[in-house]
């Protein structure tokens, strides 16, 4: 029996060390395809949640799939100038509460190509005032949440699929642009 239990042993540790090397090839790999967002330059911690987000939005780069997904077009596209853009917002009610979870994030925002067909930019983090009790703001990713209180909400954006020249989790993307006389601006 001693010998069968050391076999089996075996083959579980090689079996663990292929699947270890696979899963660390496919994260490097993925963030090899993330030029410009990862690494990040704000620590392992950071770049893996990124990793995180991303994973789980490569699905929703089409709006179709993330509408059948429960996410909703909630405003036009959302601009600061010279500050940059925000984008479409597509908000998932469902999430909205006082729980953050990178693999779930609340919202999708997009921006509209010159060939009307939407690109995911980034997600954005919601959590409503109204639910929210503690003194401390929300946090993730060891950000805190900014708070809009005209709105209602606090909030915090990730540029995880457009690299934001002014920092991963700014509110404006100067890469992102409306390009409409129907943009929202701020």
């Amino acid at each position: 029996m001693g010998r069968l239990t050391a076999w089996v042993a075996g083959v579980l540790m090689v079996a663990g060390a292929f699947i270890c090397a696979a899963s660390a090839q496919t994260r490097a790999t993925n963030m090899s395809q993330a030029a410009g967002v990862l690494p990040s330059g704000l620590g392992e911690a950071v770049d893996r949640d990124v990793a995180k987000i991303r994973d789980a939005t490569a699905r929703f780069k089409a709006t179709e799939a993330a509408e059948a997904s429960g996410y909703k077009r909630v405003t036009g596209c959302v601009e600061n100038q010279p500050a940059g853009a925000m984008g479409y917002h597509f908000q998932n009610d469902a999430l909205l509460d006082t729980t953050l979870d990178v693999d779930h994030p609340e919202v999708l925002v997009y921006e509209k190509k010159p060939d009307g067909a939407f690109k995911l930019n980034g997600v954005e983090f919601l959590v409503p005032i109204s639910a929210w009790t503690a003194a401390e703001p929300p946090r993730i990713m060891g950000q805190a949440l900014k708070k809009a209180d005209r709105l209602g909400i606090w909030y915090l954006h990730v540029w995880t699929w457009e690299p934001s020249p002014s920092g991963l989790f700014a509110d404006w993307n100067p890469n992102v642009k409306c390009g409409s006389p129907s943009a929202m601006h701020h």
